[in-house]
């Protein structure tokens, strides 16, 4: 079974950390992977910078832009990440678009992520009808988990063709706008969690955008089954570099 699978089935909330692979330093990936493992953290989306990230606020856009400036590649990353599954249990996802993906080869990047202990991919500008037509046979030969996004402006035909088409979790977008550090939810955000909720679909939700503590934590938990957490992680290797992750992991839950 795979590792995403695994941990879905845990009987508790799940905490998803994002971070940009390369940031602060070069070759911060692994201590810190290992780091957030060691501290509770249940999943990890491992970011892949791009130079053009526009689904990214600017904290993770700011990280992915200093990552490529350090040396980040594709390429340093697979060799980074060798041997990785001989310290690390937890599933790894790595997240980013789909252009590097298509450069490096789709079944190449494949068969790399698979080599090396990769559990799923999120590649949000993949869309769905191309992912079926041209690349989830590839994805499933090589044992990899494709998650997709849903968001509040998303319509119940096309989150029912997402849950149908999905075989781990769905990566449900708390609001419209980029990634970052929000304050609360309102009231349309509560509503559509419930929305959602009382769907009923076949695939847990883990839900990512807008959530920095515990409290955010809780509220996007409330009805499903976790939530992610990218730029108040960047903000925290910012000032910290890969120390004191204890204290950030322990501040959420």
């Amino acid at each position: 079974m795979n590792r995403i699978n695994s941990k879905l089935k845990a009987d508790k909330k799940l905490l998803s950390i994002y971070f940009t692979a390369g940031y602060p330093a070069l070759e911060n990936t692994v201590q810190i992977i290992q780091e957030l493992e060691k501290n509770g953290v249940d999943m990890i989306e491992i970011g892949l910078p791009f130079s053009d990230p526009l689904a990214d606020g600017p904290t993770i856009q700011a990280s992915s832009t200093q990552a490529l400036r350090n040396g980040m590649t594709t390429d340093k990353l697979f060799e980074q990440l060798v041997g990785i599954r001989n310290s690390v249990e937890i599933p790894l996802i790595i997240m980013g678009y789909f252009n590097p993906v298509f450069q490096y080869g789709v079944e190449a990047f494949c068969k790399k992520c698979q080599e090396i202990g990769i559990d799923g991919l999120i590649l949000p500008d993949l869309p769905l009808d191309v992912y079926q037509e041209e690349y989830e046979a590839i994805f499933k030969k090589y044992g990899l988990i494709n998650v997709f996004l849903i968001t509040p402006q998303t319509s119940e035909a096309r989150i029912r063709e997402i849950d149908a088409a999905s075989d781990g979790f769905i990566y449900m977008v708390s609001s419209a706008s980029t990634t970052g550090t929000k304050e609360g939810f309102g009231d349309a955000q509560h509503t559509y969690f419930d929305r959602i909720a009382n769907m009923k679909l076949n695939n847990p939700q883990i839900v990512g955008f807008g959530i920095s503590n515990k409290s955010t934590f809780e509220q996007a938990t409330n009805k499903a089954k976790g939530a992610i957490i990218g730029s108040a992680f960047i903000k925290h290797l910012k000032q910290n570099g890969p120390k004191k992750i204890d204290g950030f992991v322990a501040g959420i839950r």
